[in-house]
């Protein structure tokens, strides 16, 4: 692994807690806690296979129940909107919640073509949106007066007012892992959170970042390392397969038995911690935990981790 990227020198476990109605959302939130999560990451889809809360307006409603925690999206779809007006957004929530409270973690999606249609935006330039988005939202958190002329947003200089509590703005985390994020993530992220990937790939997805970010003249001081897994905790590895194929597949409406075993967690804490520790070797310092399982089960699982399987991880 490149030196390039510095590592963290603690590990955080993060999660989603359901947010259906107020009650849920306030049980959840003090029961993650308690069992030692210390993130929160929200989704974010326009339309998918089904419902997903908006996660700005999501987070600012939990940030209020407990405020200790640390907040952040995991992933928002930045090419999807316009970037002042999602930079203001942002720089409000980051005052309301804090410095330091809140991650922007932004991604491409097109996974769901129509999402696109939908919101006008053609799907083949999502990844050029959102680097030149993510250089406009930068600027305007700096609170200096900006002009932009750019390949797809221009706008008259303007000044945003008032500045994000933490300076500069919130950190922002890359989400994705194909050539094009990982070069997003080397030149203007803060940090890399991918979705989906082996633990060779996240090590190799952090060196190739390294490398580029020298190449690019950068001189990363700080950069957050977060990887999003899937999770079923269960007597055997078997039963849990069963478990998080049928529910992934159902997700995302497609065929996840072979990903769930591929890139899952699964079965007993033991073999849940000992796969995780292999990203936590590959330089993941943020482990976010997706709990698969049926929804009325959910929050055992998540206990379950917490009490059972956190124990046994450490740097």
């Amino acid at each position: 692994m490149s030196d390039a990227v510095p590592l963290g020198t603690r590990l955080r476990f993060g999660t989603m807690v359901s947010t259906s109605s107020r009650e849920e959302a306030t049980r959840g939130l003090e029961s993650i806690s308690r069992w030692g999560y210390e993130v929160l990451w929200a989704p974010d889809h326009v339309a998918f296979t089904g419902p997903v809360n908006d996660p700005l307006t999501t987070l600012a409603y939990l940030s209020a129940l407990e405020p200790k925690l640390t907040f952040g999206t995991s992933v928002y779809l930045l090419p999807l909107r316009h970037p002042v007006p999602v930079a203001k957004m942002v720089a409000t929530l980051d005052r309301l919640l804090g410095a330091g409270h809140f991650i922007f973690g932004v991604g491409v999606g097109g996974e769901f073509p129509r999402e696109y249609e939908s919101c006008g935006v053609p799907i083949h330039e999502r990844g050029g949106r959102a680097t030149e988005s993510i250089q406009v939202m930068k600027r305007l958190w700096s609170g200096d007066r900006v002009e932009h002329r750019g390949k797809y947003f221009s706008f008259a200089e303007i000044s945003m007012q008032p500045r994000p509590r933490t300076p500069g703005g919130p950190p922002v985390w890359i989400g994705g892992r194909a050539e094009g994020p990982l070069k997003r993530a080397a030149r203007f992220g803060d940090g890399w959170m991918p979705y989906v990937v082996t633990p060779k790939r996240f090590a190799d997805g952090l060196d190739f970042i390294g490398k580029e970010a020298e190449r690019a003249g950068r001189k990363i001081t700080e950069f957050g390392t977060c990887v999003q897994i899937f999770c079923t905790l269960s007597e055997s590895v078997e039963a849990a397969h069963a478990v998080a194929g049928k529910f992934l597949s159902k997700r995302y409406a497609t065929d996840m038995t072979d990903a769930a075993m591929r890139y899952g967690a699964l079965g007993r804490p033991a073999d849940v911690a000992a796969k995780i520790s292999e990203y936590i070797k590959a330089g993941a310092r943020d482990i976010g935990i997706d709990a698969v399982t049926h929804p009325s089960e959910r929050t055992a699982q998540m206990e379950q981790f917490g009490k059972e399987v956190i124990p046994l991880l450490s740097l």
